[in-house]
């Protein structure tokens, strides 16, 4: 990009009370950021809702300033960045009607072509908590998935050091600039997750961590998701605010339901009952609810020598004798409950003996 047009872009995103929207409403309107920039005063007050308030921030000299020496730091240190503009912009943030209009990476990210999951919640992440953690990340692998979450303590660090156990790409969306880690004691995690994707965040590099940057960069978690996952959540709190994003982004939410008196399930259970979320005991809801498909795995011997518990065998016999079957009529005849059949046939698919097709109906490998 010409570094003239990236300084103009940085300007707009610098700029108080300006923000992502009116700086993208800009540079759609007169084609480039620097055209934008350029526009006489008159003709910018001109235009409906902008106003002498954002024109003067506009013209501070201390936000030139401040994107000039942004622009000097990309250049110098050969900063990754993408704009709103580009064809590499990530698809689905670019949906979002508050997507920033410029974002800086570092690492090896690879959002497109593969299932896209945000997981957050509480610091304090419980054992029942990180025990479904663990089953949920090892049934959902064989996707391949990218795990976004906030590099925060508790449920954040949990999914991305699980991912990156699991060879997963994983990617932490920072409230602060590059040139930090915050908490820092987590630096330690820095090098494995820019070689299994990285870091993202709107902020400038030398833009400090303040709690006011959680509420962008939790919009930033929930767009690049298709569906975003609370473990579990107190009444309040920031994993609940980017669920909201989520919900407003018409993304799919997932909450862990839990006892009626745990703290740290009340949030969940809150947004369960507000139809809010859809409650999820494993990965198999997730997969039923957003009709994603699995590769089928490459089967080494026929069912014969492949171990099937007490709850499959139905499932499996059912299949054996239609060859192929819709949901709803597996729950007909069976009387399995349709969650619990979901989560069934999900681990059929996971031992090689069934295969999704369109329009939720299986058929035996």
């Amino acid at each position: 990009m010409d570094a003239t047009e990236l300084l103009h872009i940085l300007l707009l995103k610098k700029v108080p009370k300006l923000g992502d929207l009116w700086a993208r409403r800009l540079i759609a309107h007169y084609g480039t950021a620097t055209a934008a920039v350029n526009a006489p005063d008159k003709e910018l007050l001109d235009l409906t809702g902008f106003g002498a308030v954002k024109l003067k921030a506009l013209r501070n000299p201390a936000v030139m300033e401040l994107a000039q020496r942004e622009l000097e730091i990309i250049q110098r240190d050969n900063i990754k960045y993408v704009t709103f503009g580009s064809d590499d912009y990530p698809s689905l943030l670019r949906r979002c009607p508050d997507a920033p209009i410029i974002l800086f990476m570092r690492g090896n990210i690879q959002l497109e072509g593969r299932p896209t999951i945000s997981i957050v919640g509480t610091r304090q992440l419980t054992a029942t908590g990180e025990k479904f953690l663990h089953q949920f990340m090892e049934q959902i692998r064989p996707l391949d998935p990218v795990i976004i979450s906030g590099y925060a303590y508790g449920t954040d660090i949990k999914a991305h050091r699980l991912a990156l156990e699991h060879n997963l790409q994983t990617v932490a969306c920072l409230a602060h600039g590059l040139n930090q880690t915050y908490p820092r004691v987590h630096e330690r995690y820095n090098k494995d997750m820019e070689a299994h994707g990285g870091f993202i965040t709107d902020f400038f590099n030398d833009d400090d961590f303040q709690r006011q940057n959680f509420l962008g960069r939790n919009r930033v978690i929930a767009g690049l998701s298709e569906c975003t996952l609370v473990v579990e959540s107190a009444s309040k709190g920031g994993s609940l605010v980017t669920a909201d994003f989520a919900n407003q982004y018409d993304r799919a939410v997932f909450a862990v339901p839990g006892r009626f008196d745990d703290t740290y399930s009340e949030g969940c259970n809150n947004f369960i009952k507000q139809h809010k979320a859809i409650p999820i005991t494993g990965a198999a809801d997730m997969v039923y609810h957003l009709n994603w498909k699995l590769e089928a795995p490459v089967v080494q011997q026929k069912s014969l020598f492949v171990e099937l518990d007490q709850d499959e065998r139905p499932v499996y016999a059912f299949l054996k004798k239609e060859g192929t079957s819709e949901l709803d009529d597996m729950n007909r005849e069976t009387d399995i409950p349709v969650h619990r059949l979901a989560s069934l046939l999900f681990q059929l698919e996971m031992k090689g003996l069934v295969r999704a097709l369109p329009g939720k109906r299986f058929e035996l490998v």
